[in-house]
This record gives C-alpha cells, structure tokens and sequence, in this order.
C-alpha cells in the first residue's frame, strides 16, 4: 500500500526517503545486474539510442525510427529481395503499387526530416525484374546435401554396401 508524502516533504525527499525504506527491507537485492557496473555509462550517446538498442535487442525493424524519406529509400533499396518472396505477379503488382502510393503521398506531405528524394517505382519494370530473377531461381538446382554426398554409416562405423 502506498503511503502519502507527509506535507513538510519536498517531492524528492520523500522519493529519497522511500527509496532507503526499500534498500532497508532488501527490495534491491536480487535484482539482474546488482554490483555490476552500468554498460557503456561512459560513452556519450544520441538522444535515441537506447531506443535503437532497446529494438535490436528485441529484434525489431530499426527502420520503423527513420523520417519518411529515408524510410521509403530504404524500402525501395530492398525491394527487390522482398518481391523475390513473393509467388504471383498480381501480389507483386500489389506491393509495387502500394509502395508507390506511399512515395505520392509523402511527396505531397511538408518537409520533415531530410529532404524526399525517392522517385516512384515503375511498376512494369518490376515485375519484369521479379520475372527474370524468380525464372533464375527457378533454373538454378538445389545444392547437393551433404547427407546425400557422403556415404551413410551403420551405428557402429562401418559403411554400408
């Protein structure tokens, strides 16, 4: 149950006063990193990294923190390999045009962050590299598995015949 600041206490001494309580009682004693130093304490920091470093750790898509500008341009810079996970050309199509109108819509936006320089994707071209690349895919054979290009051994080591 939380108790009330007595009225002749400032703020902080009060939280200072409720942080000792705590000490006194062992609220501090088993918690993950106790008597070790701080990481990275001494090294200066941008105003967001912890953010950054909060969202790598959970594996989490850094880009999500980036201006629109950026965020498009990288979008449109891995393109390609996203639409190589694709299987039908309408979908294809569909992520191409969906992209593009989120480049119109940011172009139409007030400049925030660095300046828009990501031009919209031709849609036809797309589709035709995804065609290339996923027919090149397609041609290319599986790679022998080493299962298969090793001989196969009975429990007690000898080879079978």
């Amino acid at each position: 149950m939380t108790q009330r600041k007595p009225p002749d206490m400032s703020i902080p001494d009060w939280i200072e006063h409720q942080i000792r309580a705590a000490e006194a009682d062992g609220a501090f004693d088993n918690l993950p990193g106790a008597g070790k130093p701080i990481p990275d304490l001494d090294h200066p920091q941008a105003e967001l990294a912890w953010v950054v470093g909060y969202l790598r750790r959970e594996n989490a898509d850094v880009a999500a923190l980036l201006p629109p500008a950026l965020a498009l341009a990288k979008e449109v810079e891995v393109l390609p390999e996203r639409l190589l996970r694709e299987r039908s050309e309408s979908r294809v199509r569909e992520i191409v045009e969906d992209l593009n109108q989120r480049i119109r819509i940011a172009h139409r936006q007030p400049q925030v962050g660095p300046p828009m320089r990501v031009r919209t994707v031709p849609v036809d071209k797309a589709i035709e590299q995804w065609r290339r690349a996923s027919a090149d895919l397609a041609v290319t054979p599986e790679p022998e598995s080493r299962a298969e290009a090793t001989p196969r051994r009975r429990w007690f080591g000898r080879r079978q015949a």
